[in-house]
């Protein structure tokens, strides 16, 4: 995901897609644990993922760089 299509979108569809991004990171956090299958580029992608989620949460949050809460 795209930092612009991530700036676009509501905070509750922020929280909606982080909440089903951590999910997926777990699964796959315990696929690596249990078999050899897990692909580990994609848990790179989620962190990532989840991390710009976060920042523009927070940025909402303390108003930082004129973006309004919705």
């Amino acid at each position: 995901m795209k930092i612009d299509e991530i700036r676009s979108k509501r905070d509750s569809e922020l929280e909606y897609d982080l909440g089903n991004l951590k999910k997926e990171l777990f699964g796959l956090r315990f696929k690596a644990a249990t078999e050899t299958s897990a692909n580990p580029s994609r848990i790179r992608v989620i962190r990532r993922e989840i991390a710009r989620i976060n920042t523009i949460l927070r940025e909402r949050k303390t108003k930082i760089r004129g973006q309004e809460p919705r």
